[in-house]
């Protein structure tokens, strides 16, 4: 097999079955062959017979008609397999419950992944915060205080290279000018905390800070909670929270 079978040094029959399983991880539901052959571009046939591989080994499923497909549960098994794993998520625990129980508010724990945040653990608040952000969750790192904090942690430089000049909008509040995010991320160096002003969801305002372990970092802990519900002293006790919960949080991910 060639190099250009291969994409160089890689296996184009591996690197097809990533894309499909993250082709499906990305959309839930069930999609038929023909949506599926339109986003991802293969030859039918290759398609089809991936399909049905993947089908038998449990990763991909098929609805009655045997037409349409979707995630399979052995996905779900190498996610939690993924976070029972990780170091930081363990170590990350009572920070998180201690957090939870002294802000009442909703937090997550989440990582960079390229421009993306994945939310890696969540504590629910008791008053019922929706929408609710699952363990595995994908969210652009540009519109959260998750991710500005984190982005805050690279060079201007490096942000550049990171994110193109104009960004996806998701609300009417959403900083959509990469230069102008880059202004922001100056303020929350000097702070030491982002935020998000409703611009991942609207009647939410979410607090953040990065967790210092590496360098530049890769995991963070927010805080969010209604607009509704925030007042001055709230906001404050919300910051001097993240702050013991970023130091907590530093001490126990030291030696990762």
């Amino acid at each position: 097999m060639s190099a250009a079978d291969t994409g160089g040094s890689q296996v184009k029959s591996a690197v097809r079955t990533v894309e499909l399983l993250e082709y499906f991880a990305g959309r839930p539901g069930m999609h038929s062959l023909a949506s599926v052959q339109e986003a991802v571009g293969y030859p039918k046939s290759s398609l089809y017979m991936l399909l049905r591989t993947l089908v038998d080994l449990g990763w991909v499923e098929t609805d009655a008609t045997g037409t349409r497909y979707g995630i399979g549960v052995r996905a779900l098994l190498v996610g939690t397999s993924y976070l029972d794993g990780d170091e930081v998520v363990a170590a990350a625990e009572p920070a998180l419950d201690r957090l939870s129980d002294d802000t009442t508010e909703t937090v997550h724990l989440a990582r960079l992944d390229g421009t993306e945040v994945v939310h890696l653990a969540t504590r629910q608040s008791p008053h019922h915060l929706r929408p609710f952000a699952r363990a595995g969750r994908r969210l652009p790192a540009h519109s959260t205080a998750l991710g500005k904090a984190l982005l805050a942690t690279y060079t201007d430089e490096q942000v550049r290279a990171m994110l193109p000049p104009a960004l996806p909008r998701l609300t009417e509040h959403t900083l959509t000018d990469r230069e102008r995010l880059i202004e922001e991320l100056h303020s929350v160096r000097e702070q030491g905390y982002a935020v998000d002003r409703e611009e991942n969801t609207p009647g939410l305002r979410c607090f953040g800070v990065a967790i210092p372990y590496r360098t530049p970092a890769r995991d963070a802990v927010s805080c969010s909670v209604p607009v509704a519900r925030l007042t001055p002293g709230h906001e404050r006790r919300i910051k001097d929270t993240l702050f013991d919960a970023r130091d907590r949080l530093t001490l126990a991910t030291r030696r990762l």
